[in-house]
């Protein structure tokens, strides 16, 4: 309720109003912004937590990719040394088993050569045990020659006669 003067100053005016109806119209147009703020801001909490949650996701993706890379990193660093052993050892049996061949090739070439040298020696100590029984032995002188290569040790006798 209020009373209202004119700017003349000759006509009053009297309003008569309900004030519960309009502390109610305040009331209900508080309410309504207060709804609408509310769902405002819960709309954009709704915006902002989304937003958040894709953040974490993101960031936790790239993490276990990460992890991912690094296991795999560390796993084929133990693979390749693995592998390196792996042919290390394979060329260490290799160089052994090369040295055995070569030895024992050199062990059997030795043996031949020997046995052949010993086949010589032989047919010497009888041709020379001939020779002495023979009643000329001055008559002739012998001469000898060696020669002996990789598969063969031959031996040259020459009788002179002085």
């Amino acid at each position: 309720m209020g009373v209202r003067f004119c700017k003349d100053g000759h006509f009053i005016q009297i309003v008569i109003e309900d004030s519960e109806e309009i502390i109610l119209m305040k009331m209900k147009e508080r309410k309504k912004k207060r709804e609408t703020t509310k769902k405002d801001r819960v709309g954009a909490a709704k915006k902002i937590q989304a937003w958040w949650r894709g953040t974490l996701v993101r960031r936790t993706l790239l993490h276990a990719a990460l992890r991912t890379w690094m296991i795999q990193c560390w796993w084929r660093l133990t693979m390749d040394r693995l592998l390196q052993k792996k042919r290390r050892a394979a060329l260490i049996a290799y160089a052994y088993r090369e040295r055995a061949v070569v030895k024992l090739q050199s062990l059997v070439r030795m043996w031949r050569i020997h046995w052949r040298y010993c086949q010589v020696l032989n047919a010497i100590c009888v041709i020379q045990y001939h020779w002495q029984c023979h009643n000329c032995h001055t008559c002739a002188l012998l001469r000898g020659h060696c020669v002996v290569t990789a598969t063969h040790l031959q031996f040259h006798i020459e009788i002179i006669n002085p």
